[in-house]
């Protein structure tokens, strides 16, 4: 053993041999810390007592015709968790306590909105005030917790402009894939539909970022003024072509009915003037966390509250289309404003089936004005015949059916617009009869519009056939100052010469000042007003009622199309629907004018004598 005993002089030589490895472990540590890893660890230290927090801008505001407010935002106070500063066992219970949730929902949307370890996740948003005063005074009980304010969207109660407010919600990662160049966040609210999903980019504005000084345990210190603050940039605000005025009034006449929509626009520029679907939904409801109860009524709803009736809405037109078969033929050279087909006896014979028109005593002898004035379906039914499904349906293509108004607002349905491709395809080649055409033109069989095409269609004839592109903005006003007007826009001319168009016109007028006009009823002596009823036939149930006004006859100035559901007779449901409308819009003209000579008095000068 003894020759395995180390000499004094080796176990000194040993020591000096371990210190100095210890010493060069520590030297190139230190050198790997402070040299070769000093920007990192600078960046990792920094991030924990540095939070950065994005400064949310407000969004733009929206107004109607005459700046009132249609949707603006309200304050609201959104609470995140910064997931590097959790702590384990305290942060999750302490917060799930405060916000009713349970510890596994809160997990959740951390992970879900996290961006990183060092930036707030949003846990829930909108909280009640007593809880952000708990968190305020007994921050220290929730490490890792801090809340922002946000500004929430706020629409106007009872417009039941929905249909083209749309809604405001939290992107998806989808939404994010599918747009790398938006700049989004997990937790960013965007829009959904409608206008706030169209003008999205300029209604969001640019977030800013803030940097905020914190301390071990993730107490809040005060802002940080080490790095530069970028400040947020708000949105641009829309002033729309919507008179909320009319829009209440839409809303209000159609309360009491099951579903519709009313569309209202002025002719000479396609400014929309009101726009509802009727039942709607609140949007509000969509500013916080929809719960899952709360969805699963709206979707399963049977009267469809989603669906956007005035631009997908798809219905049978009825006999408010029959200008196109009159107009074509007379156009086409098969009928002069005078030429009186086989008298309506209340149907007719084709084939073998009887084609009944709706009123069954008949309407006798008629030219084409009145074919038009009392909705004669005989009448129709051999204009149709004389033009075939090709003919009809190149004129109602030339006049906007089949196709996308191209509205400023997404999701648009084109309609439908059957012609013989059509029908080849549907029933095969030689395997359909002509007798198509009887019900197309009528506005019955296979062809489907919108209200809103029916309205565009109406404001040609109310227009001397030139057609406006429909649009709901009128200004878009930047945060710089810069302001942009929308510029009316012809967008088609109806394919009617004069002579065809004041045969129209001649039917429009008699609908209502007719002797036997099917919508009488609306004849007033305050001003003119022509239209043209429809009662179309309605598969899943009762008819559809459909009516289009305009007004006044002399120089047009508002359209108002109304389709309601399963209500029955167009001249006894929809007619009294627009004719509420358009008094509206006349009373609220009427006024006008009074203010407008009352204020000229005053500033005229007075004469001395």
């Amino acid at each position: 053993m003894e020759r395995f005993k180390l000499s004094r002089d080796s176990r000194v030589a040993v020591a000096l041999l371990l210190v100095s490895g210890m010493i060069l472990f520590l030297v190139i540590g230190l050198f790997r810390l402070q040299v070769l890893e000093h920007s990192e660890l600078e960046e990792q230290s920094e991030s924990n007592r540095i939070r950065v927090q994005p400064i949310i801008p407000r969004r733009g505001i929206v107004y109607d015709r005459d700046g009132r407010v249609i949707i603006d935002n309200r304050a609201s106070y959104t609470v995140s968790v910064v997931p590097a500063e959790e702590v384990k066992g305290v942060t999750v219970p302490a917060l799930a306590g405060l916000l009713d949730l349970d510890t596994g929902q809160v997990r959740q949307r951390i992970r879900k909105n996290m961006v990183s370890r060092y930036q707030p996740s949003p846990v829930k948003r909108d909280i009640p005030f007593t809880s952000l005063a708990i968190l305020e005074e007994q921050n220290r009980r929730f490490p890792g917790v801090s809340y922002q304010m946000e500004r929430v969207r706020r629409y106007a109660d009872s417009l039941g402009a929905e249909s083209f407010t749309g809604y405001v919600g939290e992107v998806s990662e989808e939404e994010m894939a599918a747009n790398p160049d938006a700049r989004y966040r997990l937790g960013s609210m965007i829009g959904k539909k409608g206008l706030e999903r169209l003008f999205d980019p300029l209604l969001r504005g640019r977030e800013g970022t803030a940097y905020i000084e914190v301390s071990a345990s993730g107490h809040i210190l005060g802002p940080y003024e080490g790095r530069k603050w970028t400040p947020a940039v708000p949105g641009s605000d829309l002033t729309l072509t919507i008179d909320i005025d009319l829009q209440k009034a839409c809303v209000a006449v159609l309360d009491t009915f099951c579903c519709g929509a009313v569309v209202a626009i002025d002719p000479r520029n396609g400014e929309i003037l009101a726009m509802t679907s009727y039942p709607g939904y609140d949007p509000n409801i969509f500013s916080s966390v929809v719960p899952e109860s709360l969805w699963q009524e709206i979707s399963t709803d049977t009267t469809h509250p989603l669906l956007n009736r005035p631009l997908n809405g798809l219905y049978p037109p009825g006999s408010t289309v029959k200008f196109v078969a009159i107009g074509a033929a007379i156009e086409e050279g098969l009928l002069t404003p005078s030429t009186t087909l086989k008298p309506c006896y209340g149907g007719m014979q084709f084939g073998n089936r009887y084609f009944r028109c709706w009123d069954h005593d008949g309407h006798g002898v008629l030219q084409p004005a009145g074919a038009l004035e009392q909705s004669c379906d005989v009448y129709l039914y051999q204009v149709g015949l004389k033009l075939g499904i090709d003919l009809l349906a190149d004129y109602y293509d030339r006049c906007g059916f089949g196709h996308l108004t191209n509205v400023d607002l997404p999701n648009e349905s084109p309609g439908l617009n059957p012609n013989s491709e059509y029908y080849d395809e549907r029933y095969g080649r030689n395997k359909w009869t002509r007798a198509l055409v009887l019900n197309n033109a009528i506005g019955q069989g296979e062809i489907l519009v919108t209200p809103l095409q029916l309205a565009q269609f109406f404001c040609g004839l109310a227009n001397n056939g030139n057609v406006y592109r429909p649009h709901i903005i009128r200004k878009i006003s930047h945060p710089s100052g810069e302001e942009i007007t929308k510029a009316p826009e012809v967008v088609f001319k109806m394919p009617f010469s004069e002579r065809t168009m004041e045969v129209l016109l001649d039917g429009l007028r008699r609908v209502v000042e007719g002797e036997h006009g099917t919508a009488r009823r609306l004849r007033n002596k305050q001003y003119s007003i022509g239209g043209k009823t429809g009662t179309a036939q309605n598969p899943h149930g009762e008819n559809h009622s459909l009516f289009v006004g305009v007004a006044p006859l002399e120089r047009p100035e508002i359209v108002v199309a109304a389709i309601i559901e399963n209500a029955g007779d167009g001249s006894v449901v929809a007619a009294p629907v627009v004719g509420h409308v358009i008094r509206t819009y006349m009373e609220k003209r009427q006024e006008r004018q009074k203010q407008n000579i009352a204020a000229s008095d005053q500033t005229a000068p007075t004469e001395v004598n």
